[in-house]
Parts: structure tokens; sequence; C-alpha cells
């Protein structure tokens, strides 16, 4: 009998974002910093060669992809373009009107009802926005898409800080609290594998988390 597929993740959150620092940005389609050719070319060493590209709608994760393939990471000749799937599932969490507002300004405004870890607990919505528990269920479901879609490949996924929590919640089976509790630098790379047809809470290894580009 042949041994079930292993399909390897490699998450990598995007750069930093330059605009308007220190505030709550979301899906605000902000571009990132990718002037410093040192971080890209070590984390581009430590990335699979071959492997399926998958970004999302904003530019900061296409300008995080193109400079690893800039760095010297065998990739798509452009970004977005053939070879890379833009996968508008995996894009960050929506904070809806608190979008474009401080981080300082959302905490004096939310008082007690602002999170230990991040901006709200994992159930609440923002106004106009989505929940943490909303992201999770549309990224475990486009994680199954391409788990059978890339069965047995390496895929490398640039994403954000709230996708790769959530893929962390699926790997982990944990709740959404406790995977808001994860830390997810800027050009971390997050490290997971899924086993096809394992039992059920075995189909999952974790490799890494947040492991710096340096």
């Amino acid at each position: 009998m042949s041994e079930a597929p292993t399909t390897r993740w490699w998450w990598v959150r995007h750069a930093p974002v330059t605009a308007n620092r220190g505030c709550c940005y979301g899906q605000i389609d902000f571009p990132c910093e990718v002037g410093d050719a040192a971080l890209f070319v070590s984390l581009a060493k430590r990335l699979p060669h071959g492997a399926a590209w998958v970004a999302t709608p904003l530019q900061r994760t296409q300008m995080t992809a193109a400079a690893l393939v800039a760095a010297g990471l065998d990739g798509p000749a452009a970004i977005p373009g053939p070879g890379v799937t833009i996968e508008a599932a995996l894009i960050e969490q929506h904070f809806g009107e608190w979008q474009g507002i401080r981080y300082d300004e959302l905490a004096a405004r939310r008082g007690e009802a602002w999170h230990r870890f991040w901006l709200a607990p994992a159930h609440e919505t923002p106004p106009g926005g989505e929940s943490f528990v909303a992201l999770m269920a549309r990224v475990h479901a486009a994680i199954d898409r391409l788990n059978r879609q890339f069965a047995g490949r390496d895929i490398l996924a640039v994403t954000h800080g709230g996708t790769i929590r959530a893929a962390l919640a699926l790997a982990l089976d944990l709740s959404p609290e406790a995977a808001l509790a994860f830390v997810i630098d800027n050009l971390s790379l997050t490290r997971i594998d899924h086993i096809a047809g394992a039992a059920v809470g075995q189909g999952w290894r974790v490799g890494a988390v947040n492991q710096p580009p340096l």
C-alpha cells in the first residue's frame, strides 16, 4: 500500500506595512517595505524550490512573494501571474469601521473591551467587518481545498497574521481564543504539514512557528 501523501505548508507573513504605521489596516490594500534585501535572501534560502505559490489579493503579500523571487527563490516570473494562486479566502480579517484607526485610539475607545491578545474577543464582529471566528471558517475551508489541489507538494503561502493563526488553530485543534495568543511577526516562517488519511486529530504536524527571517 502506498504511503499517504504529506502536503507541506510554508506560511510566510508579509513584510511590514509602511503606510499609516500604528493603525489597524486589516483588508486596506497598503504596500509593504521590501527594501532590506538581506532579510529576503536569508528567508529565501530556507524555503523550498518547486513549491505551489499562494498569495492573497492584497498587494503586501504579492510584493513579499515577488521579493522572495528576486532574492533567488525559484518561483513565478510575475506576481500576480501564471504559477501563483491568488486566494481571496486567505485574506486578512476585515475589521470594518476600525480599519485605518490607530491602535491606541481603538484601545481608548474600547476600554475594558480591548482584548488581551488582539483587538477584540474572537467571537466579536467589528462594526461592518467580520469576527476572527468567521475568518477561521473561510481559512479552514480554503486550506482543505488547497490540500486536495496540491496534495503531496510544498505550498508556499504568503499571507497575513490572522490567516496564519487560523491555520495553527486548525492544525492544533485550538479554540479561537487560544489561536489569538500566537505572535506572528512580519516575514516570519511557520511550518505545518498535513498528512492525508491520518486518523482524526492526527492529520497535522507543526514544525515551526514564527521563525524570524534571519
